[in-house]
């Protein structure tokens, strides 16, 4: 499965790795944000197991392990960066010694929006090891979208600078992806969607205007994949045990996925391919990025693309079983 990355003109496969998992331990304004404790080795194993696999996006963040997601990326990518996309974000203040995410929006009212993005592109670079980001993602999901134009106007000097190809924002607000998606240069939005959340107005919008729709979340934060339940507990560094993730991916899931479990382990799937095989059917426009932190989750949901998507009435069958449970 191959796409075109909406008006970027970037030919790459129909599934991305999300790096977020691979960060470790870090918190963001005091409260954990990470996925408790990882092995960097282990997260090494998972990029050269997803890019072994056909996997050609790999999505992170300054945010991830506060610099250390992407520190990692780059060395685990080396020289085979030059054969895929990377896709970051910007827009919180990351201190990588203390492990610490800060807002950065005073920041971002009290000096000029074109210098404080090109100053948080440089330091990405900088840790990707890279000189140019494939896909710069916008990371602040509620910012006022009046002042978002000087923000994409920022974004489009770093594209005439050859600093990054294309750019998007992060966001499941319609009206703020329509601010960006007016500008020449965006190629993506990415939204939090899967079986337990929809965003049907997001996906249109990138249908409409030729973007891509990278889809955070896509196995529910894990809950898709059967390994937990309604009763699992996380430690106290897993961004798993917020309160939203319980409410939004928990409890739904956990209610629901018995009565999933036939549509999505049909042809041979594990539950994992099928959670990826129901966002493919909903939209051609759709590129999940399932969090990735072991070979073998690597292997698995990059052999989701073999099955391709979930058929229409299967599709419209989870949707029915789903109705009440969703976010």
């Amino acid at each position: 499965m191959q796409r075109k990355l909406g008006r970027s003109g970037i030919s790459t496969s129909a599934l991305g790795m999300g790096c977020w998992a691979i960060g470790g331990e870090w918190s963001f304004l005091g409260t954990p944000a990470g996925w408790g404790k990882t092995d960097d080795a282990e997260s090494l194993r998972a990029i050269t197991a997803a890019y072994d696999h056909g996997i050609r996006v790999f999505d992170t963040a300054a945010n991830y392990g506060a610099g250390l997601s992407e520190r990692l990326l780059a060395e685990g990518l080396g020289a085979r960066r030059q054969d895929c996309v990377i896709a970051t974000k910007f827009g919180f203040e990351v201190d990588e010694d203390a492990k610490v995410v800060r807002n950065r929006s005073e920041d971002m009212r009290t000096m000029p929006v074109a210098r404080y993005v090109a100053a948080e592109c440089e330091a990405s670079l900088k840790r990707l090891g890279t000189d140019y980001i494939d896909i710069y993602f916008f990371h602040v999901w509620d910012y006022d979208n009046i002042m978002a134009l000087d923000v994409r106007a920022a974004l489009e000097q770093l594209v005439d600078q050859g600093k990054i190809r294309s750019y998007g924002w992060s966001t499941d607000a319609p009206e703020s992806a329509r601010v960006f998606a007016q500008g020449p240069h965006c190629a993506a939005i990415q939204t939090n969607f899967s079986i337990a959340v929809d965003q049907p107005e997001i996906l249109r919008l990138c249908e409409q205007l030729d973007m891509v729709a990278f889809t955070r979340g896509p196995l529910a934060m894990g809950f898709l994949t059967g390994k937990y339940g309604s009763n699992t507990t996380f430690s106290q560094t897993d961004v798993r045990n917020a309160p939203w993730v319980k409410q939004q991916f928990q409890g739904p899931v956990s209610a629901k996925l018995s009565a999933m479990r036939e549509i999505l382990t049909s042809g041979g799937r594990t539950l994992a391919q099928g959670a990826l095989a129901y966002i493919w059917a909903r939209s051609e426009r759709t590129l999940p990025i399932p969090g990735i932190r072991t070979a073998e989750q690597a292997a698995e949901n990059a052999t989701a693309m073999e099955y391709g998507p979930l058929s229409a009435d299967q599709t419209a069958e989870i949707d029915r079983i789903m109705a009440d449970a969703r976010a």
